[in-house]
């Protein structure tokens, strides 16, 4: 009999867990465990060998980050999923599982700061060459592909000027040219958006964020959506050639649609270690629960926010792709029906010394590099998020030096209103 279909919310709370034999608990235990008792010598080797399922060290897996995995898997719509000490822990094993020296990547330039930066040098360092281009203009992805590229990289809602971009029209070109898409979801979530039904083949999050949505454990996920072809692809000669760490293990023959999540656990999160504790996995499954909860009162909060910002003389242009006015509307429409979340940018008149004296004026909201948290909190993408991109970097992301980078909370709508205003009216003062 074929296993019926759960809905999101029911997800959300059951799965990936089920009541163990020896406590009965319904709520997942935290395994603050480093290791595993084998049943014997046999059964060591064949779980160091790949041979069975089952758990080695708390470096590669762990019983709680197993259940969170599951879940957001689940979520996503993908075969598997691997917990990450941070989004940006994720990232890096996603290129590593891809990429090596000679190498290149084509990303979407409206990106958060953070990852330009590590593109733009870190994996410079090591080899890897990044490409920039234009996610408004699919077409772009297609001419900065060659012999050497091995991914697209996009944000379904970039960070921080909340850019959607055409998610289907780039993962055709992607697909074309046999090249994978990452779609780091994070801003969206799988709430408001599933990018693998749009043809995105490996999904990322800050778990950080939305996913745990109280800003008190970092993480990061990466979802295999299983949909990517890795056998026989001439680009991938590490998916289809034996692995001598495993006794000649031939990833895209053995696994199928679960070689590159299996790759990235038992090759690059073994040797890289970046893994997930099981404490941060748990705090996060709690906040996991009420996602589509949270997610419906920041989309709210985040347009009524919009609207009001819109009306007022001393802001001149808001970017959030919930308004009409938004030349990302009609795209928002199709890819985010439930909302557009509730991070975005909008632009003071007068500049920086206006950004600083409405920041600084704030009671309500805080003034914090973080997002996705269930309190309102604001920046400067220019001197915080985004301080390490060049002036020419910033310019060509939109990113003036009066932008300032919004996230909206799960406060009452009256009171950020109440706040937003009267520093509004200090600035209006100037």
């Amino acid at each position: 009999m074929q296993k019926k279909k759960l809905g999101f919310d029911t997800l959300l709370v059951h799965e990936g867990y089920e009541p163990d034999s020896q406590t009965n608990s319904c709520a997942v235990p935290i395994y603050s465990t480093t290791a595993y008792a084998f049943e014997n010598t046999e059964h060591a080797r064949s779980l160091f060998m790949l041979e069975q399922d089952g758990n080695i060290y708390s470096r590669m897996m762990n019983p709680t980050c197993d259940v969170l995995e599951r879940r957001v898997a689940a979520l996503e719509g993908g075969v598997g999923a691997l917990a990450t000490s941070s989004g940006h822990a994720a990232m890096v094993m996603t290129f590593f599982n891809l990429m090596s020296a000679g190498d290149e990547l084509v990303s979407a330039k409206s990106i958060y700061g953070g990852a330009v930066n590590m593109m733009s040098k870190t994996l410079a360092q090591l080899g890897i060459k990044v490409n920039f281009v234009d996610s408004d203009d699919p077409e772009s992805f297609r001419a900065a592909t060659n012999e050497h590229t091995k991914a697209y990289f996009i944000e379904t809602i970039a960070n921080p000027m909340a850019d959607v971009p055409d998610i289907a029209a780039i993962a055709a070109i992607a697909h074309e040219n046999g090249i994978p898409l990452i779609a780091d979801n994070t801003i969206a979530t799988p709430y408001l958006l599933r990018p693998a039904e749009y043809g995105a083949d490996i999904i990322i999050h800050s778990s950080t964020k939305f996913l745990c949505g109280n800003g008190s454990a970092m993480g990061g996920i990466v979802v295999d959506c299983g949909s990517f072809k890795w056998l026989g692809n001439p680009r991938f000669p590490e998916f289809n050639k034996p692995d001598p760490s495993y006794k000649g293990l031939n990833y895209a023959q053995a696994l199928g649609e679960r070689a590159f999540i299996t790759k990235l656990r038992t090759h690059i999160l073994r040797d890289i270690g970046a893994c997930q504790s099981a404490f941060n996995a748990w705090v996060t499954l709690q906040g996991l629960e009420t996602l589509s909860l949270r997610m419906k009162k920041h989309s709210e909060n985040g347009l009524a926010v919009a609207k009001f910002l819109q009306a007022q003389p001393a802001v001149e242009q808001v970017y959030y792709p919930g308004l009409e006015s938004s030349r990302y509307h009609a795209l928002a429409q199709k890819q985010l029906p439930l909302g557009s979340s509730s991070v975005y940018c909008f632009d003071l008149k007068g500049g920086r010394d206006t950004a600083t004296v409405f920041c600084d004026s704030l009671k309500l909201l805080k003034i914090v590099a973080n997002l996705g948290d269930s309190r309102s909190m604001v920046s400067c993408p220019a001197v915080t998020t985004h301080s390490q991109l060049s002036d020419e970097q910033l310019a060509a992301v939109n990113i003036r030096p009066g932008t300032i980078r919004i996230s909206l909370g799960l406060e009452n709508i009256e009171d950020i209103l109440e706040d937003i205003g009267q520093a509004l009216k200090e600035v209006e003062k100037m």
